[in-house]
C-alpha cells in the first residue's frame, strides 16, 4: 500500500475547512430565528369566540427582530471564535493536561520527532507530554507557531523505538494534511454550540424552579407562567436538535479516511509499515486518555479512548465516529 494524494489530502482538508466556516453561521443564525418565532408564537395570541387562547405567528415581526440582532449574533461568535481559534493550542493543552517536553527531558522521544521532519522536510513541531499511563498521541496547530505532537507517558514507556517512530510519524502527517486544522475548527464551533445549549438548558432550569411565580397568582397569570415555560422548553430542545444534527454534520466533514491517510504517511516516515501495526495494537489495548471527556477533543487521538464507546449513544457515536476500526488499520498496515 502506497502512500500517495497528500496535496490532495490537504486541498480537501482546505475545502472542508472552508465549508465549514461557512456552514456555521447559517445554523447559528437560523437557531436564533428559530429562538424569536418560538418566543413570538408562544408569548402572544387571541381570544377566539369560545374564550380560548389562540396562538398565532407573526413572521414579519420575528424576521424584523431577527434583521435587527443578526449584526450582534455575527459579531459575538466572529469574536468568540477569533479567541478560541488563536488560543486553541492552550485551551486543548488544558484539557489533555499536556506540558512540554524540552530535548534534556526525553532525548529519546524528541530526536525521533527531528529526525522524522528531517526525513520530510518539515519544520519540527512542539513536544508535548501528558503524564498517564494509558496509552494515546494526537496532534494539534493551526499553523507552524502552534504544531504539536503530544503522547502519554505510558506510550513511551511501552513501545520501543520503531512503533514510537510509527505514531509519531502518524500525527507528523496529520500535521502535513492539515487535518489539524480542520478538527480544530470543528472543536471550535462545537464548542460555542454546546455553550449556546448549556445556557438554554440554565434558562429552563430557571423557569421551572424560580418562573412560576407567587400563590397570589390569577389563574390567568399561572396559564401564562405555564406556557411561558414550556416555549422555553421547546427552545431548548429544537436547539438541543439543532445542535446534535451540526456535530453530526462536522463529523461527516471529517472523513475516516484521513486516519488511513495519517497510517500511511507514517509508515512511509518510519519505514517500517509492521512496527506502526503493533503500536496500534498495543494502544487499542490501553487507550487513553479517560479524564477527557469532551468526545470533540478526544477525536483528536490516534484511537479514541475506550471509556468514549460506553454509554447510551454509544451506538450512534460509532455511527458517525472520526476514526475507523482498528483493526481495519492494522490490517491494512500488515498488507505493505
Amino acid at each position: 500500500m502506497k502512500y500517495v494524494g497528500m496535496y490532495t489530502q490537504i486541498r480537501n482538508n482546505n475545502m472542508k475547512t472552508i465549508m465549514l466556516l461557512l456552514l456555521f453561521p447559517a445554523i447559528i443564525l437560523g437557531m436564533v430565528w428559530v429562538f424569536l418565532a418560538l418566543l413570538n408564537y408562544f408569548g402572544g395570541g387571541y381570544l377566539d369566540a369560545d374564550g380560548e387562547v389562540v396562538h398565532q405567528l407573526d413572521v414579519a415581526t420575528v424576521n424584523y427582530y431577527f434583521i435587527t440582532t443578526i449584526p450582534w449574533v455575527i459579531l459575538g461568535v466572529g469574536l468568540w471564535f477569533i479567541i478560541a481559534y488563536f488560543s486553541n493550542a492552550a485551551m486543548i493543552n488544558h484539557a489533555t493536561q499536556a506540558v512540554p517536553l524540552v530535548r534534556r527531558d526525553n532525548p529519546r522521544v524528541y530526536n525521533i520527532v527531528e529526525n522524522l521532519c528531517m526525513s520530510c522536510g518539515m519544520d519540527m513541531p512542539k513536544v508535548n507530554v501528558v503524564k498517564d499511563p494509558q496509552l494515546n498521541a494526537f496532534a494539534i496547530g493551526i499553523n507552524k507557531k502552534t504544531y504539536a505532537v503530544t503522547v502519554t507517558t505510558g506510550l513511551l514507556d511501552i513501545l520501543d523505538d520503531d512503533e514510537l517512530a510509527g505514531v509519531i510519524g502518524h500525527e507528523l502527517t496529520h500535521i502535513r494534511n492539515q487535518d489539524t486544522r480542520l478538527l480544530i475548527t470543528s472543536i471550535i464551533f462545537v464548542g460555542i454550540v454546546s455553550t449556546v445549549m448549556s445556557l438554554v438548558v440554565r434558562i429552563m432550569y430557571q423557569m421551572m424552579w424560580y418562573g412560576g411565580g407567587s400563590r397570589r397568582n390569577s389563574d390567568s397569570d399561572n396559564k401564562g407562567n405555564g406556557l411561558g415555560v414550556i416555549a422555553v422548553m421547546l427552545i431548548g430542545l429544537i436547539c438541543c436538535a439543532i445542535a446534535y444534527l451540526f456535530t453530526l454534520l462536522t463529523r461527516f466533514a471529517i472523513s475516516r479516511k484521513r486516519e488511513y491517510m495519517a497510517d500511511a504517511g507514517g509508515a512511509e516516515l518510519c519505514g517500517n509499515p509492521l512496527a506502526l501495526a503493533s503500536a496500534l495494537r498495543k494502544i487499542s489495548g490501553n487507550p487513553g486518555l479517560d479524564h477527557v471527556s469532551r468526545a470533540d477533543v478526544a477525536q483528536l487521538f490516534i484511537i479514541q479512548p475506550d471509556e468514549m464507546e460506553q454509554g447510551l449513544m454509544a451506538f450512534m457515536n460509532s455511527l458517525f465516529s472520526t476514526h475507523p476500526d482498528t483493526e481495519k488499520r492494522i490490517k491494512l498496515l500488515e498488507q505493505f
